[in-house]
């Protein structure tokens, strides 16, 4: 009953949460972009004005795709680091992030709240950096596999702020209206 498990078993039980937590955070991200019609194809998006800085339609897709596997990587190291001390509280963080994550895209480009997602992706933040944090402290290499998508998030925070100091009518901008200058 006291026995220790070997490095084969430890793998194998990492193995066997990767299997499911992994396609499952990458689904519930696609879903959640989809659902809310997220991206440049949205007729609201494309009437918004955008920084200079922002990326390429396909960019998102890519970047998103890499990191929700990364993410879903470093929280299946958590989750099968059985016994580990404070793992409850680095599952709390995760989930609680990815929650705020998946919400982001519906308030933005379904509920067109620019400022209202702002608010959210700076509480998001916080919380990505809590988790990555926390998750390092139980297994370095996850909490090294958090790094791209703090970053990826600092980055679409500053996407955001941008955005909403560009387009301060956002929320009032009907979809697929473009905004022009001309006075009759």
């Amino acid at each position: 009953m006291g026995q220790v498990a070997s490095k084969q078993q430890l793998r194998m039980a990492f193995l066997r949460w990767a299997i499911v937590i992994v396609p499952l955070v990458l689904m519930l991200g696609i879903l959640s972009g989809r659902l809310s019609g997220s991206g440049f194809g949205n007729p609201w998006f494309a009437a918004l004005a955008k920084p200079a800085f922002m990326p390429p339609g396909w960019a998102f897709g890519a970047a998103w795709t890499i990191l929700y596997l990364l993410i879903g990587f470093a929280f299946a190291m958590i989750v099968a680091a059985r016994g580990a001390r404070r793992r409850g509280l680095a599952i709390g963080l995760f989930v609680a992030q990815l929650a705020l994550n998946l919400a982001w895209s519906p308030l933005f480009f379904a509920g067109h709240q620019v400022s209202a997602a702002l608010i959210l992706m700076i509480v998001l933040i916080v919380l990505a950096a809590a988790t990555t944090l926390a998750f390092a402290r139980i297994r370095p290499v996850a909490g090294t596999l958090m790094l791209p998508y703090l970053a990826w998030l600092l980055f679409a925070g500053a996407l955001n702020l941008t955005i909403d100091r560009m387009n301060p009518d956002a929320e009032a901008l009907a979809p697929g209206t473009a905004r022009t200058q001309i006075m009759p």
